[in-house]
Formats: structure tokens, sequence, C-alpha cells
């Protein structure tokens, strides 16, 4: 059975770009041109992808995601017309997995597209169980518990952790958890690392200010405490 992906876009040529494009790559295709109506399709329709536009009528694209996330880890990819890198970084702390700016190539999106759908499945996953710090992490069943609780991550945030928890102590750069995540280290995405990182913290802490899995190492990057 072929994937699902929802195209949440107002401009009519973009949405059919998308669609076509995906639709020959052999994945299944809904589109919505404004907010409301995207994220009714979303929660009804429950794809297996969701890309958005940012900039939307009813409903702009940081408000359907923050909406989505509230009940739901579908992978987000972000499309942006703006060159704030901000609104960028927004969409990416409340819970997207990648962006791209328009202009677009169509066949980079199927490129993303197919990365973060695979992150999502596990299929790349060297190693099945990862456990480190009262941590368990499950690739193939995509759930992170730690001794109290489950907690729910994205794709990208699934990921970042999964490399780092399955080196504790190690230091990884922006660029190499960036590797790690995408396939491919993008310089001017280096500082979206930074929201994921706040993210996963916010989610494995609950509420503790203390950061007690995921260590900052000034000038470098980040681990996973030993």
């Amino acid at each position: 059975m072929s994937k699902s992906v929802l195209v949440i876009d107002d401009e009519p040529k973009i949405a059919e770009l998308c669609r076509d494009y995906l639709l020959a790559a052999g994945y299944s295709v809904l589109t919505a041109a404004d907010g409301p109506l995207g994220l009714a399709l979303a929660r009804r329709e429950r794809p297996d992808l969701v890309v958005l536009d940012l900039m939307l009528p009813g409903m702009d694209g940081l408000d359907v995601c923050r909406e989505l996330r509230r009940d739901s880890s579908v992978p987000i990819i972000m499309l942006t017309a703006r060159v704030d890198e901000t609104d960028r970084l927004v969409g990416l702390e409340l819970g997207a997995d990648d962006y791209l700016s328009k202009p677009f190539s169509p066949r980079e999106l199927v490129a993303r597209v197919r990365t973060v759908l695979r992150r999502a499945s596990g299929t790349a996953a060297p190693a099945e169980v990862i456990r480190a710090g009262g941590l368990t992490l499950d690739r193939t069943r995509f759930k992170v518990n730690l001794p109290d609780r489950e907690i729910t991550l994205t794709p990208t945030e699934f990921e970042i952790l999964a490399v780092m928890a399955a080196q504790p102590g190690r230091v990884f750069s922006r660029a190499q958890l960036l590797t790690a995540a995408h396939g491919l280290a993008f310089e001017s995405y280096e500082r979206a690392i930074d929201s994921h990182i706040r993210n996963l913290r916010r989610k494995l802490q609950a509420g503790s200010d203390e950061p007690e899995y995921i260590q900052t190492v000034h000038g470098i990057g980040y681990k996973f405490a030993e």
C-alpha cells in the first residue's frame, strides 16, 4: 500500500506540481488550499506525511503545525517563501521535521519526503533497541521510554536522539547531527538543530531545567550524558 501525503498550499501551481511529482514517485496525494481545510483533512484522513506551506489563508502554517502536534506525530515538511530564518526555526520548534524554501525543486521535495518517511518507519536503523541512562529507544516500534513514562517524538527528534544515545559521552557537532537526521548537512540549517534539541529536552525533562540527558558542549555541539 502506497504512503499518503497531504499537501497544504494555497498556490494552485505549487500544489499541482507537488501532487504530480509525488504521484509519479508512487505516493497517494491529498491537497488543501487553506489552513482549516488542511487541518481537517489531516485529522480525518491521517496521512503518512504533511507538506505544509507557512503562509496560508484562514490559519497559517505555524498554527496548523501547532494544532497537529497536540495529538499527532505525523511527519511535517514546511514550505516557506519567507527569508527570515526565525520563522523557519519557529516551525521546527513547534515540531516540523524539515523545511524547504521557495522556490524549490520538486525532485528535492520528493527526496525529502522519502528521507523523512524512511526515518519515521525506522528502516534505516542499524540497531533495533538503544538503552542509555534509563532511556530505552526502540527503532522498530518508533518508541522512546523513560523509567516513568513513554514520550512521543517526531521522526527527526527520534533520529537525533538515537544518534546521540547510541554513543553516550560522544560530542556531536550540529553538522554531524544534521547529517544523521537528514542524510546531508546544509550549513544554513545548522542552527535548526538547536530547535530540535530544545524540543527533546522539554519532552525528556518534564519540567526540569537541568539538562539531564542532552548536554551542551559550548563551541562544538551536544552530547548524550554518560
